[in-house]
């Protein structure tokens, strides 16, 4: 392996089958990568490998390029877009078959040039992390940015983020940010370097939705597993439904806000949308940290929920069976977190529908313990709003605005389809 380099197109030689492709970086110096001619990667392991023979000496891998002479155009919305990390804001380098991240307008255009035609692209690199280390402190750090934008005068902001966490940040800036331009969070479920990339699309629809007239936070991602449209959710009744598939988005109780065609870029409005009335910005990053999420099974330990109370944490958000139910066994655990202050709420663990804990005598006795029912508020979108609330409010106002509609986190009679 010592005379072939990245960016090297060799055939490898198995006991039983030939690979061609481009030497890529490996992780494993054990490990040969290659990408294939079909845009796919396979690692082969050097104690399978028969030989190896060269075809074509790569090139030396490119990260710089000269800048693109771009003229802003008069008749186009300003877009920023700030990159928090993930796939969907990176570029291939066909030298190597490596993928780096796209932190200029520059790259975002040479990735995919139809932007130019939907808006004058302004980029920045916000955060450079993959989505499950994302944190709250990094979302104060992004709703800055985005003021800043708005102030330096965008008319509307693009969000690529990872999808693992996707939907929490766009929780966090519903409630942080009351702004009158569209807040737009985009990912892609497969990466650039991939045939079934859903990258451009994805992006290409988000800016489209951030030039609309229209004001609050939006996810942006593939409605159906080809390649025909992406469905523009509302940023507090969204979530990551599917770990792989290329429309993993879901809204929850509520249908999407619009259907986009990335290629006619047309939308089609599928309920009432929030209308911008100007450029106006106000953030509270206010949150309180020490916040919790627990998920109830059969069997659960109620010490957890001393530990977080022992702890000092402030909220405990319970992800409660059916209609909101838990054990017996961990009756005495919660009352011990209510009696010592802690605001702890019920959201449903399934999928589609809302709390009603009025139903059985389960649902009862724990709204006698103290703890609120979050309507059809999904679990994550009650652990943030709950950070915020306590962030800002005390106890008794917390409780008062727990399961009272805010930012859309509520609907009034919940649809149990998912789109």
């Amino acid at each position: 392996m010592d005379d072939y380099n990245i960016g090297d197109l060799i055939t490898i030689k198995t006991e039983n089958t030939d690979y061609t492709g481009t030497i890529m970086p490996s992780l494993d110096e054990n490990i040969i990568v290659i990408k294939m001619k079909n845009g796919y990667n396979i690692g082969i392991s050097k104690n399978k490998i028969k030989s190896i023979e060269l075809i074509n000496k790569g090139e030396k891998p490119t990260y710089k390029l000269p800048p693109l002479e771009i003229e802003k155009k008069e008749d186009l919305k300003n877009i920023s877009i700030l990159s928090t990390g993930g796939t969907v804001a990176s570029r291939v380098d066909y030298n190597t078959g490596a993928v780096h991240p796209a932190f200029t307008a520059d790259d975002l255009i040479r990735a995919v040039p139809e932007l130019l035609d939907i808006a004058n692209i302004n980029s920045k690199a916000v955060l450079n992390i993959l989505s499950e280390n994302m944190t709250p402190t990094y979302w104060k750090m992004i709703a800055e940015e985005i003021k800043k934008e708005i102030e330096n005068g965008a008319d509307g902001i693009v969000i690529a983020h990872g999808t693992d966490t996707m939907h929490y940040t766009a929780s966090a800036l519903s409630f942080m940010i009351d702004a009158d331009v569209p807040i737009v969070l985009v990912g892609a479920q497969r990466s650039s370097d991939r045939p079934s990339s859903d990258a451009a699309l994805n992006l290409i629809s988000a800016v489209i939705a951030s030039t609309q007239p229209i004001k609050g936070v939006y996810v942006v991602m593939h409605g159906e597993s080809g390649d025909t449209f992406c469905y523009l959710h509302e940023g507090v009744k969204v979530r990551k439904s599917h770990s792989s598939r290329r429309d993993a988005f879901k809204s929850i109780n509520n249908i999407p806000v619009a259907k986009i065609n990335p290629f006619t870029k047309e939308i089609e409005y599928l309920r009432d949308i929030k209308k911008s009335e100007g450029k106006n910005i106000a953030i509270n990053t206010n949150l309180e940290e020490k916040v919790a999420l627990i998920k109830i099974y059969p069997g659960i330990d109620g010490n957890i929920i001393n530990y977080y109370v022992d702890n000092g944490y402030k909220g405990i958000v319970i992800e409660g069976t059916g209609l909101g139910h838990t054990p017996e066994t961990i009756f005495e655990n919660i009352k011990y977190a209510t009696d010592n202050g802690v605001l702890v709420a019920m959201a449903t663990q399934t999928i589609n529908g809302r709390i009603n804990m009025n139903v059985y005598s389960n649902g009862r006795e724990l709204q006698k313990l103290g703890v609120i029912g979050c309507e059809d508020m999904l679990p994550e979108v009650a652990l943030v709003k709950m950070m915020y609330l306590l962030g800002n409010y005390d106890i008794e106002k917390a409780k008062e605005l727990m399961n009272k509609n805010l930012v859309g986190e509520i609907t009034e009679i919940s649809r149990f389809d998912s789109y």
